[in-house]
C-alpha cells in the first residue's frame, strides 16, 4: 500500500471521527449560570449574570463568594452580584467574610453561611 492511500485513509477516518464528535450539544443550566461564560469581563469587571429561572425573592438565597481579605469582596444573592453597602429584597449588605455574608434590615443582623456544593 502506498504512502498516499495511507495518508488518504487516515484523513477519512480523522473526519469520520471529528463528525461524530459534534453532535449538537446543548448545555442545559437547570437553573445555574453557564459554566463556560466568564463572570469577569477582560477589564477586569463583573458580569451581571440574569438567571434563567424566576426565584422567589421572599427569602434571601447567598449562592456564592467572591472573597478578598483587601476588602474588595463580592456575594451572589437571589442570581444577582453585589457588594458592601448594595441593597438586595430589602437587605443592605453590611459585610462578606470568606464564608458567610451579614445582612441589615430595620436594624436587625442576618448572617448567611455559604453551603458547600452537595450540602
Amino acid at each position: 500500500m502506498s504512502k498516499i492511500a495511507v495518508v488518504l485513509i487516515l484523513v477519512v477516518l480523522a473526519g469520520a471521527v471529528a463528525g461524530l464528535a459534534q453532535d449538537n450539544f446543548v448545555y442545559d443550566p437547570q437553573g445555574k449560570p453557564d459554566p463556560f461564560i466568564p463572570w469577569v469581563t477582560s477589564d477586569g469587571r463583573l458580569q451581571i449574570m440574569e438567571s434563567r429561572e424566576k426565584k422567589d425573592t421572599s427569602e434571601l438565597s447567598l449562592e456564592g463568594i467572591i472573597y478578598d481579605k483587601y476588602g474588595l469582596s463580592y456575594a451572589v444573592v437571589n442570581g444577582e452580584v453585589v457588594k458592601i453597602g448594595d441593597n438586595i429584597d430589602g437587605y443592605q449588605i453590611l459585610k462578606i467574610e470568606e464564608k458567610r455574608v451579614i445582612f441589615i434590615r430595620d436594624g436587625e443582623l442576618k448572617a448567611m453561611e455559604i453551603k458547600e456544593e452537595g450540602t
